[in-house]
């Protein structure tokens, strides 16, 4: 059983759902929890993927509290009429966590996707660090992206013969989106010309950014598109009220700046491709980008994601607004900086590491394979 209920959960779990089903051993069920409602339904339909049960609890306002009680009674439900093997969860939403919890409670065994990564500081990023803590606890088998994920389960003592060294599933899902020619259906990004300007890929969203954080965001944007003429910013604006209630009176009929509502996963990957630069506080975006040549800053004071800032594709601006002018005016200032950045290899993988978990799931299970 594969469980999910976020867009960035649905991107990175639909290849390792698509793979499983090629295997003849595996049965393979997929619950909705519906944590994004409107985001996560756009995926689904994006990759022709259905769900088999979809305990469908977003409401307005809800909090991580409404979250975890929804889904770990909901996804009760489920296992009392399904009985899976082993459920597999993902990295480090409400949805993962409760749905661990409520294995747990059934004696139903745990698959941790994109497992290990750690900031070490329980509060930040919220609730995320301690979700994927806590579901490090649960799982029984623990699909980690990096070596240093893997050396974090193991100085939590986590036994090593239950850890897989596998990437990450979010470069499978390229295989899917990144095509050669794409043409994008949005009207203002249609009408872009990537060759002649330099093109900004904005996204901003995180829980801890909210408020004081997402507005310095703002307005480094407004500063950047401001000292550089020849710079569009791209900005797909989460659909969360505390986010748009502060992106939008900042933002809306701006030169240069141009909002949109988050966009299908194909036609990220390929705006990302297209950018000249990325500004994120997105965990996945991080990983994404360096296979995509496009150099990054990340939005936020800390990484749990530390390989691709070693690697040189990736760079912390932090959340003020004057730090963020000065990241992002040092590459679009020097082409060379900004190259080396856009070539540094990706240390999350081949794009494989679907294959990889499948594997291990059918040596766990004793499946000859064919």
């Amino acid at each position: 059983m594969c469980v999910f209920g976020t867009r960035p959960e649905a991107i990175k779990m639909i290849p390792l759902v698509c793979e499983l089903e090629r295997r003849d051993g595996i049965t393979t069920l997929v619950t909705l929890t519906g944590q994004h409602r409107q985001m996560l339904d756009s995926v689904m339909s994006e990759f022709g993927v259905s769900a088999d049960y979809d305990l469908d609890i977003m409401k307005t306002g809800q909090s991580p509290t409404d979250i975890f009680a929804a889904v770990l009674t909901g996804f009760d439900r489920v296992l009392a009429e399904t009985s899976p093997d082993m459920v597999l969860v993902h990295g480090d939403t409400t949805t993962s966590v409760a749905a661990a919890l409520s294995s747990f409670h059934r004696h139903i065994r745990v698959g941790h996707v994109e497992a290990g990564l750690r900031t070490g500081d329980k509060y930040s990023p919220f609730p995320e660090e301690m979700n994927r803590t806590l579901t490090s606890r649960i799982a029984d088998l623990h699909f980690a992206p990096t070596e240093k994920n893997r050396q974090n389960l193991l100085a939590e003592g986590v036994r090593g013969e239950n850890i897989y060294l596998t990437g990450n599933t979010v470069l499978d899902a390229f295989a899917y989106t990144v095509k050669d020619g794409y043409a994008f259906t949005d009207p203002a990004l249609s009408r872009l010309d990537f060759t002649r300007g330099r093109i900004i890929t904005l996204t901003a969203h995180r829980r801890e950014n909210q408020g004081v954080g997402i507005e310095n965001i703002c307005r480094a944007a407004i500063e950047l598109t401001r000292r550089y003429p020849d710079v569009t910013i791209v900005y797909p604006v989460h659909m969360s009220p505390a986010v748009r209630g502060t992106v939008m009176p900042l933002l809306s009929d701006r030169e240069r700046i141009i909002l949109t509502d988050p966009l299908p996963a194909t036609a990220m990957h390929n705006l990302i491709a297209r950018s000249y630069l990325v500004l994120t506080d997105s965990g996945g975006i991080q990983e994404e980008a360096p296979s995509l040549g496009a150099p990054v800053l990340v939005l936020r004071t800390e990484t749990e994601r530390p390989e691709a800032v070693e690697a040189g594709g990736v760079a912390m601006a932090g959340i003020n607004t004057d730090g963020i002018v000065a990241a992002a005016s040092s590459i679009l200032d020097d082409k060379a900086l900004h190259d080396r950045m856009a070539s540094a290899k990706n240390p999350y993988g081949d794009g494989h590491a679907s294959e990889r978990i499948a594997d291990a799931i059918e040596k766990y299970f004793g499946i000859e394979v064919k």
